[in-house]
């Protein structure tokens, strides 16, 4: 049985080569790039589609939604995404990052099929929950794949390239939406329209990872260090794909040494802190309240002062936004620390907070309002998408050890979608209760407790490989065990 394994992943790979001889390591790497992005793509668009989507849902002779109901039907979705997110992470570990990518864009097409055709709430609901199955496996397996596949100094732009799709899937959604919703106004299902579209990249995920070759790191990880180097070779010059496969070989060898790290047995005090730092970065992007913007921005404008068409239009400022602050952001990574983006991303949205909560109240009835609101969103989303979605997910796929990638940015991203699902339960909920500029006050609050966090605990990881991360945070238990130990003699 090992021998045929290891034929048919040797057969694999040497399919794979062929590709790569006509398209040269460059090429051959972005295209795997932009293949295993459509997931990311798919996760922007499934969760933007809804911001536009949800004024027609919730009609008398459709789905006909309420305040709790509108939250339920767009936060079912991210509540699907946690559990997506710390599952598919294991199932990555073990099946390879490659498989678990085929399986989502299979669960994206029925899911999005099960959505369109929903005839009540309760089956709309259920079928967003798989969606988000889909959505938080995405999240993690993706963005995990692309940081193991990418060189060290190009590491940042790549993984980012995921946010970039992320964010052009959103923009694509605000598009169609407003196309759709100002040319099939007077029909009935006009939702159902800008739902199915998401079947179409679906498909091409589902066709093109079929050619996209699986992680080296995995490969190493199950002791398959030939495989490994093969598609190294595909990715890197042979030199360095050498030299590479030689640090990966030792990493694994010092993990080896490691008791397997497991839910049930997170006693290494150095990982416990990975962990921590891992949920409090996953926390912090989702506090800053952008996905409130992203599935109810439509409800938003309308409670500005927009008409429903005016704000489907409206919205597509913030996916044009997000995409060219991503963008911006992905340029800057190469240049930048993860802290200092961090901290000015956090400072800019809690400025635009503050501002909506404030003209909110003073221009309140005014033609003028819905502008300055539109005007505040976009600046919002210019400083999140720029500076604190990119880190985000950088950040979470490379601060974890390999024996631990998959589960850890699985645990953090399911704490990500957890905290994403109640803000998106409650929100427009508070929008009903509290009003537009009390529930921006709240995020401001919010945002303060970000910022302490990452201006105290939050340590820099540019410049380094995935290996020297592993190394400076064992190094750095080491040392604070040291420290404590001079305190206790010096007592």
């Amino acid at each position: 049985m090992r021998n045929n394994k290891k034929m048919n992943t040797t057969k694999q790979v040497d399919a794979e080569s062929d590709t790569d001889n006509q398209l040269g390591h460059k090429g051959f790497l972005r295209m795997i790039t932009l293949v295993s992005t459509f997931g990311g793509l798919l996760f922007g668009y499934d969760t933007g589609v809804i911001n536009g989507a949800l004024p027609y849902m919730s009609q008398a002779d459709q789905l006909n939604l309420n305040s709790f109901t509108e939250g339920l039907v767009a936060s079912s979705l991210l509540f699907g995404a946690a559990f997506g997110a710390i599952f598919s992470g294991r199932l990555a570990d073990k099946k390879g990052r490659r498989k678990v990518i085929l399986y989502l864009a299979i669960l994206f097409l029925v899911s999005t099929l099960g959505c369109t055709l929903a005839q009540n709430v309760p089956v709309m609901v259920g079928f967003r929950f798989l969606l988000g199955l889909a959505v938080g496996g995405a999240s993690v397996t993706v963005p995990t794949f692309l940081a193991e596949i990418s060189p060290m100094e190009r590491r940042g732009q790549i993984v980012s390239q995921n946010e970039l799709m992320v964010v052009t899937g959103q923009l694509l959604a605000y598009i169609f939406n407003a196309i759709i919703g100002n040319t099939l106004d007077g029909n009935n299902h006009v939702w159902r329209y800008m739902l199915v579209i998401a079947t179409l990249p679906a498909i091409f995920l589902w066709i093109g990872m079929y050619i996209v070759p699986e992680s080296p790191r995995w490969y190493a990880s199950k002791g398959k260090m030939g495989a490994a180097l093969r598609v190294l070779r595909k990715v890197r010059q042979e030199k360095r794909a050498q030299a590479e496969v030689i640090q990966i070989r030792e990493s694994i060898n010092k993990e080896s040494k490691v008791v397997k790290v497991t839910l049930r047995n997170l006693n290494e005090p150095w990982i416990r802190r990975i962990l921590f730092l891992g949920i409090g970065i996953a926390i912090v992007q989702q506090i800053t309240g952008v996905n409130s913007i992203m599935y109810y921005g439509t409800i938003i404008l309308q409670n500005a002062g927009f008409s429903t068409k005016a704000a489907l239009i409206g919205n597509i400022a913030n996916g044009i936004i997000s995409v060219v602050a991503t963008l911006i952001g992905i340029l800057l990574l190469g240049k930048f620390g993860r802290r200092p983006m961090l901290l000015v991303g956090l400072i800019g949205i809690m400025l635009s907070h503050l501002l909506i909560g404030i003209f909110s109240l003073t221009l309140d009835g005014t033609a003028i309002l819905p502008y300055v609101v539109l005007s505040l969103t976009v600046l919002f989303l210019g400083f999140q998408q720029g500076s604190i979605a990119p880190v985000t997910w950088l950040m979470l796929s490379e601060i974890f050890p390999q024996k631990l990638r998959g589960l850890g940015m699985g645990v953090c991203v399911f704490c990500l979608w957890i905290t994403n699902f109640l803000i998106g339960l409650v929100f427009p909920i508070l929008l009903d209760k509290i009003g537009l500029s009390t529930t921006f006050f709240v995020f401001f609050a919010l945002g303060l407790g970000a910022f302490a966090f990452v201006k105290k605990y939050l340590p820099e990881t540019h410049g380094r490989t995935l290996e020297q991360v592993e190394k400076y945070f064992r190094r750095a238990h080491k040392n604070r065990i040291v420290r404590k130990a001079k305190v206790n003699e010096s007592r």
